[in-house]
């Protein structure tokens, strides 16, 4: 398989986990200006820029879903482990 496949089936199901936590997801226009995960009158938003690539995309959606698990660990009084890390590996459920 091709590693650009790989990509998009990382980017797909990182994106579909976003998406159970609560993020609604937009492709938009933003030129090039920083996109990702933000809150807007308690809605969860994740904005990705049109002209980035899948991989670059991927990265975004992976920094998004770190950070909401830092929030969750957080929240329940711990810190995240290491073993739990997200990363684009193979792992990422498919």
């Amino acid at each position: 398989m091709r590693a650009a496949t790989r990509t998009v089936e990382r980017l797909d199901a990182a994106i579909a986990l976003a998406q159970r936590l609560g993020y609604e997801v937009r492709l938009v226009r933003l030129s090039g200006e920083s996109g990702g995960g933000c809150e807007i009158r308690g809605k969860k938003w994740l904005l990705l820029d049109l002209a980035l690539t899948p991989a670059e995309h991927l990265e975004q959606v992976l920094a998004t879903l770190r950070r909401e698990a830092a929030m969750l660990a957080a929240s329940a009084g711990r810190t995240q482990p290491e073993s739990a890390s997200l990363t684009a590996s193979p792992e990422l459920p498919v």
